[in-house]
C-alpha cells in the first residue's frame, strides 16, 4: 500500500521534527501566526554547521602555513605526505572575526534604509540550539563517512589502513578503509583526517564554551569563577593542540588508523558537543564554589598540564632530533627495527605518563561543577575508560611492531600510568 507507506513516512518525519529530544528548538513558534516551523530550524542549524566546516576549510586553504612532512608511510616506500600547518593561526582568526566582524543589517533612517555593520557574534544562539546543532552534526558525519568509504574504492595507489580493510563493510565503514584520504588531485595537501582532527571540532568546542559563558552572563548579570576557569582550562587545551599541530603527525590517529565513522564522528560531533558539558552544566547548576576551592582546582589543572605537555613535548622533540640539546641526555632502548624507545625522563616514569596528565586535566574540569551530581563527571569516567582501552591497544600494537624488544622495554619501564603504582 503505497499511500499507507507514504503516510507512515510522513508521520515518522513529523515526529522527528517535533521531538523534544532530537530537536528541542524546532518547536519555536511564529508570534504573529502561532505557526510552527520545525523544518526551517533544522535547515538553519544544518546550514550553519556546513558553513562552519567550509569556513574552516577556507582558512586552512588561504592563511599562511608551514608545509611539513609527516611520518614515513607504512607501505615501506619511504614517502612522506605534506601537510599545511596553520591551525594556530586559524584559531586566532576565528576568534577575532567572531568578536568584531560578525555582519548584520541595522536600520539607521526613518525611511527604512539599512546598512551593513559588524560586531560581536550572538553566541547565546549556540546555547539555545545546542541539541539541534548536535543532531544535524551527527547527520553530517554520517554523510561524510559515507563519502569517504565510497571514495576508498576508487583512485589509484590508495593506501588502506590495516584495521579498516577487513572485508566486512560495516566494520570497515566504522574504522575507515583509507589511511590518509585527501581531497582533490594527486599531490593535494588537503588531508581530511588531519584537518578534522583539530579544526572544526576543537575550535567549535571552545565556541560552545563561550556561548555557555555568554548565556550565564545574560541570565545572572555576571560570570562565576567556575565558568571562567572551565573556559580558561579548556581554551588553553584547545589552543595547545593547535599550537602543537605538527606533533599530531606522528600520532597513531594519523599514522595507523583509517578515517572512518569512528574518527569522523568523534572529531566533529563527540568532541565539541560532549566535551562542552561542564560549561553547559554550569549555566543551570553552578555550585558557586568559594575561591579556596577554585585555587585548589587550579592547582590540579596546572599539575595535569605540566605532566601532559612535558611528556608530549619531550617525545616530539626526541622524535624530531634525538641529538637536540633538550633531549640528548635521555637514555633509550635501541630496537632491532632501528627506532629508539625512551627509558628516562618523563617516559622512564611510565609508558603512558602523558595519558595520566591528560586525565588529571579532565578531572579538574569536572571538579569545577561541584560535587552534587555525577553528570559533569561523565568526562572523567568516560576518558579513563578510553585511555585504558587505548593503552591496551597500543601495547598490543607495539608488541607486534617491536617483538622481543617491547618486552625488554616493559621490563625497564614497568608502570603504565602512575610510577610505582600502576
Amino acid at each position: 500500500n503505497v499511500g499507507g507507506s507514504s503516510s507512515a513516512s510522513i508521520s515518522i518525519y513529523n515526529k522527528i521534527l517535533h521531538s523534544n529530544v532530537l530537536c528541542p528548538s524546532c518547536t519555536t513558534t511564529d508570534n504573529d501566526n502561532n505557526d510552527e516551523y520545525p523544518s526551517s530550524t533544522l535547515l538553519q542549524c544544518a546550514s550553519i554547521i556546513l558553513l562552519w566546516f567550509l569556513f574552516q576549510v577556507l582558512l586552512e586553504r588561504i592563511l599562511p602555513c608551514a608545509l611539513v612532512k609527516g611520518a614515513p608511510l607504512p607501505d615501506g616506500s619511504g614517502k612522506r605526505l605534506v601537510y599545511r600547518i596553520n591551525g594556530h593561526l586559524s584559531f586566532w582568526v576565528t576568534l577575532l572575526l567572531l568578536d568584531v566582524a560578525w555582519p548584520r543589517w541595522i536600520d539607521i533612517y526613518d525611511g527604512g534604509t539599512s546598512v551593513l555593520v559588524f560586531g560581536r557574534a550572538p553566541m547565546t544562539w549556540l546555547y539555545d540550539h545546542h541539541s539541534t546543532l548536535a543532531f544535524v552534526t551527527i547527520l553530517w558525519t554520517i554523510l561524510l563517512s559515507t563519502y569517504l568509504y565510497i571514495k576508498s574504492f576508487f583512485g589509484k595507489g590508495l593506501l588502506l589502513a590495516v584495521g579498516g580493510n577487513s572485508g566486512n563493510p560495516f566494520y570497515d565503514f566504522f574504522l575507515g578503509r583509507e589511511l590518509n584520504p585527501r581531497f582533490g588531485w594527486e599531490g593535494s595537501t588537503f588531508d581530511w583526517k588531519e584537518f578534522c582532527e583539530l579544526r572544526p571540532g576543537l575550535i567549535g568546542w571552545m565556541l560552545l564554551n563561550l556561548a555557555m559563558l555568554s548565556k550565564q552572563y545574560d541570565r545572572l548579570g555576571y560570570v562565576s569563577g567556575s565558568m571562567i576557569l572551565v573556559n580558561v582550562f579548556q581554551g588553553i587545551y584547545v589552543w595547545d593542540a593547535l599550537y602543537q599541530e605538527r606533533a599530531i603527525l606522528t600520532t597513531m590517529d594519523i599514522t595507523t588508523d583509517g578515517f572512518g565513522f569512528m574518527l569522523v564522528f568523534g572529531d566533529l560531533a563527540w568532541v565539541p558537543f560532549t566535551y562542552s558539558l561542564q560549561a553547559r552544566y554550569l549555566v543551570d547548576h553552578d555550585p558557586m564554589l568559594k575561591w579556596p576551592t577554585l585555587v585548589a582546582i587550579l592547582g590540579v589543572n596546572v599539575m595535569g598540564y605540566l605532566i601532559f605537555r612535558g611528556a608530549n613535548g619531550q617525545k616530539d622533540a626526541f622524535r624530531r632530533d634525538p641529538d637536540a640539546a633538550e633531549v640528548s641526555h635521555l637514555t633509550y632502548l635501541q630496537t632491532k627495527r632501528g627506532t629508539k624507545l625512551l627509558t628516562s625522563g618523563w617516559w622512564g616514569m611510565a609508558r603512558k605518563i602523558n595519558y595520566t596528565g591528560d586525565w588529571i586535566m579532565g578531572l579538574s574540569w569536572c571538579m569545577l561543577c561541584g560535587f552534587e551530581s555525577i553528570v559533569p563527571y561523565y568526562y572523567a569516567i568516560y576518558f579513563a575508560i578510553l585511555l585504558v582501552h587505548r593503552s591496551i591497544r597500543d601495547d598490543h600494537m607495539c608488541q607486534e611492531k617491536y617483538g622481543d624488544d617491547w618486552g625488554r622495554y616493559k621490563a625497564i619501564v614497568p608502570y603504565r600510568f602512575i610510577p610505582g603504582i600502576i
